[in-house]
């Protein structure tokens, strides 16, 4: 749940409070459990963890024990040293603890290893620290859970403790309400809450989505589908079980294998698509292109599945089986810099529609390791760059971060309490063309490579929902609402109105329904709240003998008695207004 920092500085030394933090943790859990096992204690965008093999759970007592004896340590301000060692000696210094020896085994000859010392406590660590314990101005521990080594559910299961720390205790407040909201608006209670999806053992970390889910589902893919048709994309349908030759050809099954679903049918190998871009390779190359016609813009909202691991699914913003506002550009080197600034154009005008106001963008550039000449990394870097800086907006340089195949762009946006996700992402591909010999014909007739543009504005589909719930807090915009208006009538009396009247809304589009409970009109009123429903129209006898209907709004806006023609018509000018 990262809050949005703009400062480096401010980013290594949250980084490096962190660190040492989790060093701290580590020293303090061998003084209450000296039999302990520690292993590794990253630091995290908000804190830090640490694992430990231990005979048992750690329970909230320990917990608190361990707590205070950070405390011990932090007032001691302990000076942090670092020093390089030996490898056949810090073989010896770990030779009863075989995590610590995997890691240094891990460690390529010829990189140093290097132990941190804070008081009588040492480490095997990569160093970056603060320069004393008393410099963690403030910390807490958060939780307690489960960890599987390496994160593979074959290793033995470790017991990780969460912390946060901070530089300051107004920062730490900040974040500690930060995370109390969170939990409020957490997408997987209110996905039950609101019957939008559920998870069930049988499909683990593949959401079920319900009628309503499946409504918001559907909301976001049409108006992905009338945004493509403005930008000028192709929807296609691609297999979802393909040869494992084509993911050899395409490299997924040497550098992606262990996050693929593999099957055998009639004694071959067939993988489940992690992804679309092969199977739109193949039918850019089913004829020979043009010049002409390029840019070819190919979408596909086909299903996925990767294999990620059970430690690392987390409800709908992990997960194994989902869908992504997937597309892929086909087009020539010159007009690299035309559609990313479209791209750019569709992603803006998207985000609007669900209010994500601002915009984070980092340009990742070209990574020591990479495909293609320096001439078209060149080029396409000066292509992203210049089309960031005609877009208007600010955007951070990040050195070889980018993919091996290609530069890339991605697009960051914080949320109603401030988190922000990674949510847009635009990459260019100098491999797949090489990788399916894919060409066109060029204007002086030779043959030429088109340069591939991998895209996607929302992305997972499944993710985005969950982002977009926590968002609102569930209150869905009206356009992309499952249910619209609930129709409450007052007594059994106005049933048969109510009913005409939710005939209206559904004749022109809406989603409404007739509440036909027998409780009173406020406990409909508050149910409906409750499921966020945007309007309620409430009848009684005064509104059905003058054919109109009371209208609320789900924050408690009474607008009043208003003719039921008039009301569909100001349902539906906000919908058509994504307003």
């Amino acid at each position: 749940m990262a809050r949005r920092i703009a400062d480096p500085a401010l980013i290594d030394l949250r980084k490096r409070i962190r660190h040492s933090a989790a060093h701290v943790l580590a020293e303090s859990v061998l003084k209450l459990f000296p039999q302990a096992k520690p292993t590794i204690g990253p630091p995290t965008d908000d804190g830090f963890y640490y694992d430990f093999d231990v005979d048992r759970p750690f329970t909230p007592e320990d917990i608190e024990k361990i707590a205070e004896l950070m405390r011990v340590s932090i007032k001691a301000d302990h000076r942090f040293e670092e020093s390089e060692i030996e490898r056949s000696e810090a073989r010896k210094r770990v030779q009863d603890n075989p995590y610590k020896l995997e890691i240094i085994e891990g460690i390529p000859e010829g990189e140093k290893i290097t132990f941190a010392r804070h008081g009588d406590f040492v480490d095997l660590c990569r160093g970056g620290h603060v320069r004393s314990t008393g410099e963690i101005a403030a910390f807490k521990l958060l939780s307690t859970a489960g960890a599987y080594w390496r994160g593979d559910e074959r290793n033995r299961m470790l017991q990780r403790i969460y912390g946060t720390a901070w530089e300051s205790g107004e920062e730490l407040e900040k974040f500690l309400l930060q995370v109390a909201e969170a939990e409020k608006r957490d997408h997987r209670r209110l996905g039950t809450e609101l019957q939008l999806y559920f998870f069930d053992p049988s499909a683990p970390a593949s959401p079920f989505f319900l009628p309503k889910g499946a409504t918001v589902y559907n909301g976001l893919i049409d108006y992905m589908r009338q945004l493509y048709r403005k930008y000028g994309y192709q929807e296609v349908i691609t297999p979802q079980i393909l040869n494992v030759d084509l993911w050899k050809r395409s490299g997924h099954y040497d550098n992606y294998r262990e996050n693929m679903f593999v099957v055998e049918i009639d004694e071959r190998q067939f993988g489940v698509k992690p992804m679309n871009c092969p199977a739109h390779a193949l039918m850019y190359a089913s004829t020979l292109r043009s010049y002409r016609d390029l840019p070819i813009r190919f979408a596909d909202f086909g299903r996925l599945h990767r294999y990620e691991r059970s430690g690392v699914t987390h409800g709908l913003t992990r997960v194994r089986s989902f869908s992504q506002d997937d597309a892929h550009i086909f087009c020539a080197p010159d007009q690299i810099g035309s559609e990313i600034s479209g791209f750019i154009s569709l992603l803006r005008e998207a985000y609007q529609a669900f209010r994500f106001e601002e915009l984070r963008v980092a340009l990742s550039l070209r990574p020591e390791k990479r495909v293609g000449g320096e001439e078209i990394w060149d080029r396409a870097e000066v292509a992203l760059e210049k089309v960031l800086e005609d877009s208007g907006l600010s955007f951070d340089k990040m050195p070889g971060e980018g993919a091996f195949y290609g530069p890339k762009i991605d697009f960051f946006v914080p949320d109603a309490i401030g988190r922000e996700w990674q949510l847009g992402t635009v990459q260019l591909d100098f491999s797949l063309s090489e990788r399916f010999d894919l060409e066109f014909v060029a204007e002086d007739g030779s043959r030429q490579r088109p340069v591939v543009i991998h895209r996607a504005a929302l992305g997972s589909l499944e993710r985005f929902i969950g982002v977009l719930v926590e968002h609102t807090a569930g209150a869905l915009p009206l356009w992309l609402a499952p249910v619209q208006a609930v129709v409450i009538p007052i007594t059994d009396r106005n049933v048969s109105y109510a009913d005409e009247v939710r005939a209206k809304l559904a004749e022109a589009g809406l989603r409404a329904e007739v509440d036909r409970s027998n409780e009173r009109m406020n406990a409909k009123i508050r149910a409906a709240q409750l499921q966020k429903v945007p309007y309620m129209l409430v009848i009684g006898d005064r509104e059905q003998a003058a054919g109109n209907v009371a209208v609320r709004r789900r924050a408690g806006g009474d607008l009043g008695a208003r003719p039921v023609d008039k009301v569909v018509r100001m349902l539906s000018d906000e919908v058509a207004n994504r307003s």
